[in-house]
């Protein structure tokens, strides 16, 4: 297998093609240009330049960037041992226990307790003899009444839980998703995906003082390539540990977790 750097150094000096013009029409700096050629890929920013760097060399050069990037990965790139932890939300714990505390205690609707008061009193009339037509029609009709009162403060009560106002459909749709807003203070890389894996900002080098795309979405995964930008996630600021390497998030509706390197998404 060929090593990568003398790939491309032998490209290039097929082409007859001097350093200093691959720097001028790739962007990428000659001292960076000289390091992939020499595999001293520790002279790079970090290990998401290396890769843009190599894809736009290998493409200039009109060599297959995908399989010398496969090779890179190959060579260069171990696993991690860091695996996300999983979270258990707190709601499901508690439904749980509330099925358990609630199984046993069955639930008597209104109605019916007033249905066997209503039959108590017949019971009660017939027995000591008082049960009288007029008497009769009086408590039928009282009873009807208290049924029909009974099932319309009911009604009532299901009608004034279940309206809403009309903005509370295009509420919940806004808490639904998130909004992520960046901003570079010096070269920083970015790799933004959905929640479905579109990507909405597909591996690009920003400036400092370029505009970055604000996006919105029920989930974003985001890999940035260091520390050189401010974070805001629906308008609250969040901190960008400087590490030296890449780093990564998953931002979701009020929670916005930083990921190991084995889960930060990719934009080969």
């Amino acid at each position: 297998m060929a090593e990568i750097g003398a790939t491309l150094r032998e490209a290039r000096m097929r082409a007859r093609i001097d350093i200093n013009e691959v720097e001028l029409r790739t962007k990428i700096r000659a001292k960076y240009l000289r390091a992939m050629e020499n595999e001293e890929w520790d002279l790079l920013p970090g290990d998401v330049y290396v890769k843009s760097f190599l894809r736009t060399y290998a493409d200039f050069l009109g060599l297959d960037s995908r399989q010398l990037l496969d090779d890179y990965r190959r060579r260069y790139e171990h696993p991690s041992d860091h695996d996300q932890r999983p979270l258990t939300p707190l709601s499901r714990d508690r439904d749980r226990r509330g099925a358990r505390q609630g199984a046993g205690r069955p639930s008597v609707p209104p109605w019916a307790m007033v249905l066997v008061a209503v039959v108590a009193i017949f019971a009660v009339l017939e027995v000591i003899g008082l049960g009288g037509g007029s008497q009769t029609t009086s408590t039928t009709v009282i009873s009807s009444s208290s049924l029909s009162a009974t099932g319309g403060q009911r009604h009532r009560r299901r009608s004034h839980r279940t309206s809403s106002p009309a903005g509370t459909t295009g509420a919940a749709h806004r808490a639904a998703s998130v909004r992520l807003q960046l901003v570079p203070t010096g070269a920083v890389y970015v790799c933004l995906l959905d929640g479905s894996g579109r990507r909405l900002i597909p591996g690009v080098i920003y400036g400092s003082g370029q505009a970055i795309p604000i996006e919105r979405a029920q989930k974003l995964l985001l890999t940035l390539g260091n520390a050189s930008v401010t974070m805001k996630v629906d308008g609250a600021p969040i901190a960008v540990p400087s590490t030296g390497r890449p780093v990564g998030f998953q931002i979701t509706p009020g929670s916005t977790v930083q990921l190991p390197a084995s889960k930060q998404p990719q934009c080969p």
